[in-house]
């Protein structure tokens, strides 16, 4: 399928920055659930909740930055170090011309050792980043600014919808990537429906890269999500703020406190803001008004934790088949390679 047919059955917008960098920006994001209607639903009636894609506004994106520089923090550092130390050992994998797309680019950060692993074995790189984020735009332009030979093309738009855009695209090889722990925020259900999405549009040459956060001693998973500086707890409160500037609410972030725990049974961290007193909060813009009781909780996030077998058991379920997983020196993290079977 050619790009102007893409851009006109998936209604994206064509954006060209320069010679090397071009973006598409979904025109059905207008038409997607707003974030006062997202509000209004999850808010509404207990138990309340807000969902983690809404931590990452500019102000959230500067702390999460600054979160990943904690030693408490050990995903960052750990699943960076991985990257470091296999780009010889991944280019063995990735002979040919291949494409690197990417889910929830962000920053970019890590990418480049992604981006550099490829320079190893071909002399020109693709990149495409998938992002519901502008943010996506000016990380590019600084890698388009430090690589010369790299080509990038944005896609401003959700996972799924971006992941349609790179099926029908053409018929290069890509290797997909979603790095860090993001896929720990599903729960079971829609983790298997997106591992069976990229399976299903995964070509024979296509490898599929995957960040996991790997279970271990409770105390440290903890710590993460409780650091001394109280970044996470800044960054679990600035989504009270967002709502606040953007919804024109009257949340009084000083009568909420963080609370982060490991619920060993079912594997996952916990995230919430705990109400420090009863009270009535009025969201204007979502045109609800809500009453907390003192200690009621708003969930924010859980971040599921893995074992080996149970990777193999969710890669297996959607016929995808491991070619080689990678670990930090702790084995607190994993990255997993995979082929379609």
């Amino acid at each position: 399928m050619s790009t102007k047919s893409i851009q006109k059955s998936l209604n994206y917008q064509r954006f060209t920055i320069q010679d090397n960098l071009e973006y598409f920006k979904s025109n059905n994001i207008k038409n997607q659930k707003t974030f006062a209607e997202e509000i209004s639903s999850s808010l509404k009636d207990a138990p309340r909740s807000i969902s983690p894609k809404y931590f990452y506004d500019n102000l959230g994106s500067e702390i999460f930055d600054k979160i990943c520089q904690l030693p408490e923090y050990y995903p960052y550092s750990c699943e960076s170090s991985i990257l470091k130390n296999i780009t010889k050992n991944l280019s063995l994998h990735l002979t040919s011309y291949i494409r690197l797309v990417e889910l929830g680019s962000g920053s970019s950060t890590k990418t480049r050792l992604l981006i550099n692993a490829l320079f190893e074995s071909q002399s020109h790189v693709e990149y495409f980043p998938i992002d519901i984020s502008d943010v996506l735009i000016d990380s590019a332009k600084k890698l388009c600014n430090d690589y010369e030979n790299l080509n990038v093309t944005g896609i401003i738009n959700t996972y799924e919808n971006g992941l349609d855009f790179i099926e029908h695209y053409d018929d290069k090889p890509n290797l997909i990537t979603f790095l860090g722990s993001s896929f720990g925020n599903f729960n079971k259900e829609d983790g298997n429906n997106f591992l069976k999405r990229i399976h299903d549009l995964m070509k024979s040459s296509d490898y599929f890269l995957l960040g996991l956060d790997l279970k271990k001693d409770r105390t440290i998973l903890t710590n993460a999500y409780n650091d001394s500086k109280g970044l996470t707890a800044k960054f679990n409160l600035n989504i009270l703020e967002r709502i606040n500037r953007e919804l024109d609410a009257d949340f009084e972030v000083s009568q909420f406190a963080h609370m982060a725990y490991y619920n060993e049974p079912k594997g996952r961290i916990e995230m919430y803001l705990r109400s420090l007193s009863d009270q009535t909060v009025t969201i204007s813009k979502a045109n609800i008004s809500i009453q907390l009781a003192e200690n009621e909780l708003i969930h924010t996030e859980n971040s599921h934790k893995f074992t080996m077998s149970q990777i193999d058991s969710m890669f297996g379920e959607v016929g995808l088949d491991i070619v080689q997983t990678w670990f930090d020196t702790k084995k607190y993290f994993g990255l997993i390679l995979a082929k379609k079977s």
